[in-house]
């Protein structure tokens, strides 16, 4: 595969990924003030490394206060904005879906896990780490011609050693790594939250009861099972409206709902607004 070379302009709001780009990875050190107001999101993975940082990083409607010795990561279909301080220095990897989803493979590093996760503090020693192996990402990138065998090993590096420290400081993500079925419950209701909602379904793909499995979800996360599907449909439901020019009947559609009016209902009863109202209020 050809390179892509260095993009030091390189803006995430303006940039799209190609085919090409598919398996590839840019980097960009950024520097100073910057300010993306329209949440917007991206069909690719990025890593935001801060060395120093203040204001704000909202990532899917939960503000980040950016700090140093932070990385901020975002899943392809992740919504964000953010309003970042003048003193702002750190580092971005830019990373093709097929590359970092195959180098992270083996550390579990999904959007299921992550999901309220996306911004971890790190430990002085991880974060040296980490930081070397962006520079040495970006050396490889600059050489010719450029092994992309071995920058899929150093994307491995990293997603292992965020994941690692990840677990060290989020309980929830502590409790899915040792209960195999609400770990395979969060990535079933990943996979398929748009055609099915009820435990039922869920519980029959794990072989449990449903009655089971909410009690399982209360006992560990203090919500039910229903409730933490219905959570990924609103959350998805929210960023189609903010981050496409689909109506709202289309996107009812595009998350399974058979009738305008029960996603409606539905989307009122979590929220407090009708979809349109929702949809006005941004506008």
């Amino acid at each position: 595969m050809k390179s892509k070379g260095l993009y030091p302009k390189l803006e995430l709001n303006t940039f799209q990924e190609t085919p090409e780009m598919k398996d590839s990875v840019i980097y960009h050190r950024f520097d100073g003030a910057s300010s993306i107001e329209k949440p917007h999101s991206h069909d690719f993975f990025v890593l935001l490394l801060f060395e120093k940082g203040s204001g704000i990083h909202s990532i899917d409607f939960i503000d980040h206060k950016v700090n140093s010795s932070q990385i901020h990561i975002l899943f392809p279909g992740q919504i964000h904005k953010w309003d970042l301080g003048t003193e702002t220095l750190g580092h971005k990897l830019i990373i093709g879906k097929h590359l970092f989803e195959r180098a992270a493979a083996s550390v579990s590093f999904s959007v299921a896990r992550y999901n309220q996760h996306s911004v971890i503090n790190l430990e002085p020693e991880v974060f040296r780490k980490v930081v070397a192996e962006f520079l040495l990402i970006q050396k490889e990138l600059g050489a010719q011609p450029v092994f992309w065998d071995v920058i899929s090993l150093r994307c491995s590096l990293i997603a292992t050693m965020v994941h690692h420290q990840a677990e060290r400081v989020f309980e929830d993500m502590i409790q899915l790594r040792n209960n195999p079925v609400l770990y395979h419950f969060h990535n079933l209701v990943e996979q398929h939250f748009r055609e099915h909602k009820s435990v039922s379904f869920y519980a029959e793909q794990l072989n449990v009861t449903p009655n089971y499995l909410s009690i399982l979800c209360k006992k560990k996360f203090r919500m039910p099972a229903i409730a933490l599907i219905q959570q990924r449909v609103i959350l998805e439901a929210k960023k189609l409206i903010h981050a496409s020019d689909i109506s709202v009947k289309e996107i009812a559609f595009e998350l399974g709902f058979r009738e305008l009016a029960h996603f409606s209902f539905f989307f009122k009863s979590k929220t407090g607004l009708s979809p349109r109202q929702y949809q006005n209020q941004l506008q």
